[in-house]
């Protein structure tokens, strides 16, 4: 595993030998039950490309609407977008960690959506679909399907709080440490088969285009760029 730490001076060293599939970690986020806890973010490694980390969070770390209001929306103009690059940019990392992150332009965002600037995203459907992986599950592999931490499935006080499967398809469950999870939906950028919804995968990797965005139970996986060359 490849760890970047806030006091580690080697860290553009140690990330710059960053694999596809490994974890490393950066910044922070609450993700005990009660959210007082800054525990680092463990993310898995998308794409090297030797000067830039393409990187996205292993676990669901916190659970959101794409939109307050049920209207015809895009990513660009999201409550969800909006939250991502301000209150958890904010939250999550330090002015040296902010340093390393790029702003990343932003395609495949839904027909008649325009394309963004962003320090912090979610995945697109095309990018999904390319870099996880739906059926292959090991050490190395990013996986599509995905656990919340328990601050994600605390209920918040605008209501939402993360769907975990407690079913008996066991295909809806991850085994981590010799302990079964069920898995969560999580949210896409791209705007779903209506101006009113947005993309999400569901608990079996499926990527569904009907998800209103008004929704409360789906999870962020938040992804980004990381400089490698400052």
């Amino acid at each position: 595993m490849t760890v970047m730490n806030r006091k580690n001076s080697n860290a553009f060293t140690t990330l710059s030998n960053a694999k596809t599939g490994e974890i490393i970690t950066f910044g922070m986020y609450p993700q005990a039950e009660d959210g007082v806890d800054l525990t680092p973010i463990k993310w898995r490694v998308l794409q090297n490309s030797g000067s830039e980390l393409f990187i996205l969070s292993e676990y669901i770390l916190d659970s959101k609407r794409y939109h307050r209001d049920l209207i015809d929306i895009t990513w660009q103009d999201s409550d969800l977008r909006k939250w991502l690059n301000d209150e958890f940019y904010t939250t999550a990392f330090n002015d040296s960690e902010k340093r390393m992150i790029k702003t990343t332009h932003c395609g495949d965002n839904g027909e008649n959506s325009p394309d963004t600037e962003d320090e912090v995203f979610l995945l697109s459907v095309s990018e999904v679909r390319e870099l996880t992986d739906k059926f292959v599950e090991n050490s190395f592999s990013i996986k599509r399907r995905a656990i919340g931490t328990e601050f994600a499935k605390t209920k918040k006080r605008d209501g939402c709080h993360l769907y975990v499967y407690d079913k008996t398809d066991k295909r809806n469950y991850l085994i981590e440490n010799e302990k079964e999870y069920g898995c969560s939906w999580w949210w896409l950028r791209t705007q779903g088969n209506q101006p009113s919804r947005a993309f999400f995968v569901g608990p079996r990797s499926s990527v569904r285009s009907y998800g209103e965005v008004t929704l409360s139970r789906d999870g962020v996986r938040p992804a980004l760029k990381m400089n490698l060359v400052l």
